[in-house]
């Protein structure tokens, strides 16, 4: 057992030590400050305190104000559309808000979920194809390790990226939150909007609600990255091929939304939240479990695929 995580924790260390992955630590570190400025400076409405007794009609005026300037304010309008729509759902619901606070702004951050799996898959689709581009397929393979194990650590070294990169991404939203909007307790309640309605629940729960169904997209195209690395060790192809299916996978769906056999595409599958009440079916007569079956059968084919493939690769003229 010990040989399994000696191996993990060296393909992490390789992960690590690459200047580009601190580039891309950068890069996630600049689109949550960014966020933070963003909903600190341009919706300090949201920052405001309301009264206990005339919070009603606060929230009134503020609509009446947001939808006065819609016209004047284009950049913010979707913004705005959204507020007036928070603010509906606590009028009719008879909730008073809370100010903006750091658990607010961890929730609206849970966007960061999409990045780290674009991340992630550009770390799975040169983690076996760069060790045959560098040379050092062979070392690594003379070591007293079977190539299973070999590829196992791999892969459980990509899967651990992702957890790190989350937690990291996790923790610094809830720095950034407290820096620009202040502590509203270890777990406040906070509202969501999702397919096209609000609900309130707690932070921690929307949380697990969010990544939940943003593992299951990323983990299955991390999978597809890292078997095409395997395959045909060619980084540039896995990473584009998955990328392509992370970003383009709603609208080919849609695309072919028309055809009975589109139902059992890969992107077809990826959003379990469609399944979601108030959600969307992509294609008529897909249901959760027919879903989680697909992509069981995908997994299972990926990762078939690349270990039988690695498995039997002559790396002699490598």
């Amino acid at each position: 057992m010990s040989n399994i995580f000696n191996l993990v924790y060296n393909e992490l260390l390789k992960i690590f030590i690459r200047k580009s992955t601190w580039v891309l630590y950068g890069f996630l570190t600049l689109i949550i400050i960014a966020s933070g400025f963003f909903a600190y400076f341009a919706g300090n409405e949201r920052t405001a305190n309301y009264t206990d007794e005339g919070w009603q009609e606060e929230l009134q005026q503020e609509n009446a104000e947001i939808g006065a300037n819609a016209e004047q304010d284009v950049f913010m309008l979707g913004f705005n559309l959204e507020r007036m729509s928070e603010n509906n759902y606590y009028l009719e619901n008879d909730l008073q808000p809370v100010s903006y606070g750091a658990g607010q702004f961890v929730a609206d951050a849970s966007f960061m979920i999409s990045i780290v799996s674009l991340l992630t898959v550009i770390i799975a689709g040169g983690i076996v194809a760069n060790e045959f581009r560098w040379g050092t397929i062979k070392l690594l393979l003379i070591r007293p390790y079977s190539r299973a194990m070999i590829l196992f650590a791999k892969y459980v070294g990509v899967l651990s990226f992702a957890i790190i990169t989350l937690l990291y991404v996790t923790v610094l939203g809830w720095v950034v939150g407290l820096i620009f909007f202040g502590f509203d307790g270890f777990n406040p309640q906070v509202i969501i909007l999702e397919n096209g309605s609000h609900r309130y629940e707690s932070v921690v729960l929307a949380l697990l609600t969010d990544y939940g169904y943003g593992l299951v997209s990323l983990i299955m195209m991390a999978t597809l990255a890292f078997m095409i690395s395997s395959v045909f060790r060619n980084s540039t192809l896995a990473i584009s091929i998955s990328i392509i299916i992370l970003l383009s996978g709603s609208t080919i769906t849609l695309i072919l939304s028309r055809y009975e056999w589109s139902k059992y595409l890969l992107f077809a599958n990826l959003n379990l939240r469609q399944y979601e009440e108030g959600g969307r079916v992509a294609i008529e007569g897909m249901t959760l479990p027919f879903s989680i079956t697909v992509l069981a059968v995908y997994y299972v084919v990926f990762i078939v695929l690349a270990w039988w493939v690695f498995g039997r690769r002559d790396v002699a003229g490598d």
